[in-house]
């Protein structure tokens, strides 16, 4: 097999054969698809994604819709990318128009892993105020 786009990874409420057959038909030219329904906020857990990277080798391009479906704190994504770039494995977001094998690529790559990050952080907190929110009017209706 020539070097090639390989794999896609995900994390989505829908269908997942869906949405394999519409990244397939969306010419990423992958030949390799794999999938996941394991949240992308921690890098634990990530089987597929493990099995792809042990699997790949230099030359190859994973292919991600989305870069906050492959990590979700800038951290993982620095672990990540410097993972991939220590096998000489490039990363393709198709939604994104990032490519690691250019310098603004690269650039853009990190200022999206950020506001990943951030979004994540702004859900945490709505939940915790949400949570203290209900606490505190179960509080006055006792």
């Amino acid at each position: 097999m020539k070097a090639t786009d390989r794999a896609k990874t995900r994390a989505t409420a829908a269908p997942i054969s869906c949405e394999i057959a519409a990244f397939c038909s969306s010419g990423a030219g992958c030949a390799l698809v794999r999938s996941e329904k394991v949240t992308g906020t921690k890098l634990e857990g990530r089987t597929e994604l493990r099995t792809l990277l042990d699997f790949m080798r230099q030359g190859d391009v994973l292919v991600v819709t989305r870069i906050d479906r492959l990590a979700r704190s800038l951290a993982d994504l620095a672990l990540l990318v410097r993972e991939m770039e220590a096998k000489g494995i490039a990363l393709k977001g198709t939604e994104q128009s990032i490519d690691t094998s250019t310098p603004a690529g690269r650039a853009f790559l990190q200022m999206l892993g950020i506001f990943a990050e951030f979004e994540t952080s702004l859900c945490q907190a709505a939940g915790h105020w949400e949570s203290q929110r209900l606490q505190a009017m179960a509080t006055i209706e006792t």
